[in-house]
């Protein structure tokens, strides 16, 4: 191979490139699920003092990250912004802090600082991706995230079950919390796998059990459909593995079908609560009406919780639909953001070359789309705003690489 070709290699994968603040942040914005339980539940603390006690971590840790960042750069912000998807999250970000002037919101000054939660958190990717390799950067991410899943799915474990037997507390930590923080670092684990930068299919088995376990019915429903596909269509995976793959789901979900009957049984007789499929119901009906009142633009940044009025004894934090809660929140403009967001990413994504990586990413949109037909984000998307700039720049790195080698090739022979 000539000179040439060193292009190639600036971004080439090397496992032992790590990062540990990257490990840490993902770590981080995995297990930050827990504080508020922690707080709450075993110090006693007010609730609100979880939430704060969340956002106060991660402004110490875009500090962190911020003068760590400070020295030479690999890339700037504009030719990050060159990527579809990180402008379209720069579009979001924007727009969701202008609505804040028209968001009939409890506490203007608390909802403003969940906005700067929210944009700090792509800040500290954006960060840590200006100044390092976006391989390295990723793969260290994914790690931190995984373990840090694993750790809540450990306590997840040792906690009493919910009244209506799933893991987790249904105040702070409730089992579709669960069950997408394990079901999003099983993708990436498949991710790693596919990689060969570690040994992920231990921790994946106990992942994918614990999603089970918590009863996340969207969750699973959602996670079942995107994994069929990627068993279909990767050709990487053997047959023998897929028989034993499919067979093991299927011995799982014998395991468990007891407690499934149980839960059945329980789930039915609360039909009229706006937990339930048939409460949802109800909610998208009221926020469909409220969202038609302000079309355009919609009700503003965090005008949902504590302001509009509870189902019985439930409040709603979100519409439980990732499109109607858009649409309620910013209007027009929000389905035009969501589709913005979502739909250049996937158009990136069917860039790649035909193989694993291109077919675990496309599963990732499948699983989040899925997921918001009954689940939605009171802030963010259920595609949090950080991992579309992560995973958008990996997958702009994999085309550019997949077409600097197409370009290089012919001259290496």
């Amino acid at each position: 191979m000539n000179s040439s070709s060193e292009k190639v290699t600036e971004e080439n994968f090397d496992p032992s490139e790590k990062s540990s603040l990257a490990f840490a942040v993902g770590f981080f914005f995995s297990a930050r699920a827990i504080v508020a339980l922690f707080l709450v539940r075993v110090l006693g603390t007010d609730p609100s003092a979880g939430a704060g006690t969340a956002l106060i971590l991660s402004f110490l840790l875009f500090g962190f990250t911020y003068f760590d960042s400070l020295g030479p750069e690999k890339r700037t912000f504009s030719s990050m912004l060159q990527v579809p998807s990180v402008r379209w999250v720069l579009v979001f970000l924007t727009f969701s802090a202008c609505s804040l002037t028209w968001s009939v919101t409890v506490s203007p000054a608390v909802s403003i600082a969940y906005w700067f939660g929210m944009a700090s958190d792509v800040a500290i990717v954006v960060l840590m991706l200006r100044g390092g390799s976006v391989t390295g950067i990723s793969h260290s991410v994914m790690k931190g995230f995984i373990w840090g899943t694993c750790l809540l799915a450990l306590i997840a474990w040792l906690m009493p079950a919910q009244s209506d037997l799933r893991l987790g507390d249904e105040d702070f930590f409730n089992a579709n919390q669960i069950g997408n923080l394990c079901a999003f670092a099983i993708f990436l684990a498949q991710y790693l796998m596919r990689r060969k930068d570690g040994r992920w299919g231990l921790i994946a088995l106990f992942l994918v059990v614990t999603l089970i376990r918590s009863l996340s019915k969207t969750t699973i429903a959602a996670f079942l459909l995107s994994e069929s596909f990627l068993l279909i269509q990767d050709r990487s995976i053997s047959r023998k593995t897929k028989i034993l793959l499919t067979t093991a789901a299927m011995l799982a979900i014998l395991v468990f079908w007891g407690l499934f009957e149980a839960y059945y049984d329980i789930y039915t007789s609360n039909a009229d609560q706006a937990e339930t499929l048939t409460g949802r119901t109800a909610i998208w009906a009221y926020v469909s009406i409220e969202a038609l009142e302000k079309p355009w633009i919609g009700h503003g940044f965090d005008s949902m919780w504590k302001v509009i009025p509870p189902f019985g004894l439930f409040e709603a934090r979100h519409a439980e639909n990732e499109l109607l809660q858009q649409f309620y929140t910013y209007g027009a403009v929000g389905i035009v953001m969501l589709v913005g967001l979502y739909g250049s990413l996937y158009q990136r994504i069917r860039k790649l070359p035909r193989g694993p990586l291109k077919i675990i990413f496309t599963s990732i949109v499948i699983f989040v789309i899925v997921r918001g037909i009954a689940e939605a984000e009171p802030f963010d998307l259920l595609l949090p705003l950080w991992s579309i700039v992560l995973i958008s720049m990996l997958v702009d790195r994999e085309t550019t690489t997949d077409q600097e080698m197409a370009i290089v090739s012919p001259s290496t022979y």
